[in-house]
């Protein structure tokens, strides 16, 4: 295999609730943007947002992927995310098991 874990990353993507954390989920893998989404319940954030100090319940969403598919990822939360600003952040993964790296490129072609 030509690709690395170079292309692959881990992105963190914040919602407020599990109806919106599945129906992203679901989407990324139906159409290869993550091979796979990990709901975490139980989120609490806070942050600033317009000028108020605010504290939410959130469910995150834990999602392996490629870099090339990050700007999939950004027309599916356009698309399904109700947040006027969505989180969305990617991480680069620099070590994983090469059978589970394979499997996650070979994913997200």
């Amino acid at each position: 295999m030509t690709d690395t874990t170079d292309d692959a990353v881990v992105v963190y993507v914040t919602t407020p609730d599990n109806e919106t954390a599945r129906a992203i989920a679901a989407a990324l893998i139906e159409h290869h943007e993550a091979a796979c989404v990990n709901i975490v319940s139980g989120v609490e954030s806070v942050y600033r947002w317009q000028g108020q100090v605010e504290t939410d319940a959130e469910w995150l969403l834990v999602i392996k992927t490629r870099r090339a598919r990050l700007d999939a990822i950004d027309a599916r939360l356009a698309e399904l995310h109700h947040d006027d600003v969505p989180e969305r952040i990617a991480l680069p993964i620099v070590d994983g098991a090469p059978a589970y790296m394979n499997w996650l490129l070979d994913q997200t072609r």
